[in-house]
């Protein structure tokens, strides 16, 4: 914003004289020159213009790659293959799910706006859905105890299912979901983020890092 503002500046300071003497000529009946100065000047003040709407454009690509936080999860484990996972939105309390397996995983829907929409200011919107429990064995996860809870209340208005089925919705770009599974281990704590290529989950303590170290 401030790059859009010192070409604004350096634009008024270099158009303002232009049509000034543009006004001038034009009492003056010198209508060839007058036009001159008057084309100059608005000539000056459309380059500002889009360059002022390339910065902008480019902001936006910024704005696409910003992650936010969106949870923190810690592991107690209970038993063998067995977990509490306490996950903590910002500025929500925390909840506690049982989960069984050797990963748990967490699933999002992410919705992205087009350029336009981005440039109103519209951020990339997130909603956690599922919290599971996952077996590192194909077999294990055919035949041992699943967990799975819902993070998402139920709504009878679902926006989601609402932009998929009207795809003339001129802001919305694309909606998709998104999931991030690693190990579980006692003590270990995660931290949840989510950008607009999806969930990212990185180690926040000793324990996760050594989890992660050992994760084949």
């Amino acid at each position: 914003m401030v790059i859009v503002a010192g070409i604004a500046l350096v634009a008024l300071l270099i158009a303002f004289p232009l049509l000034l003497a543009s006004v001038r000529r034009l009492r003056r009946l010198q209508v060839v020159r007058g036009t001159l100065f008057f084309g100059s000047g608005a000539i000056v003040i459309l380059l500002a213009i889009g360059a002022a709407f390339v910065v902008l454009n480019l902001y936006t690509y910024a704005r696409l790659t910003h992650e936010q936080h969106a949870a923190r999860v810690t592991m107690r484990q209970l038993g063998e293959r067995h977990f509490v996972a306490t996950l903590q939105p910002p500025k929500e309390a925390a909840r506690h799910y049982e989960l069984r397996g050797d990963e748990w995983q967490i699933d999002a829907r992410v919705l992205k706006w087009r350029g336009i929409g981005t440039l109103a200011g519209l951020d990339t919107l997130y909603r956690l859905e599922r919290l599971s429990g996952r077996y590192a064995s194909v077999a294990m996860e055919r035949s041992a105890p699943r967990t799975v809870h819902a993070l998402a209340p139920q709504s009878t208005l679902d926006l989601w299912a609402l932009l998929r089925h009207h795809r003339y919705l001129p802001l919305a770009d694309a909606l998709y979901g998104s999931a991030a599974y690693v190990p579980m281990a006692e003590g270990a704590e995660y931290d949840v983020s989510v950008s607009t290529t999806g969930l990212v989950v990185r180690p926040a303590n000793e324990a996760a890092r050594q989890a992660l170290g050992g994760w084949k």
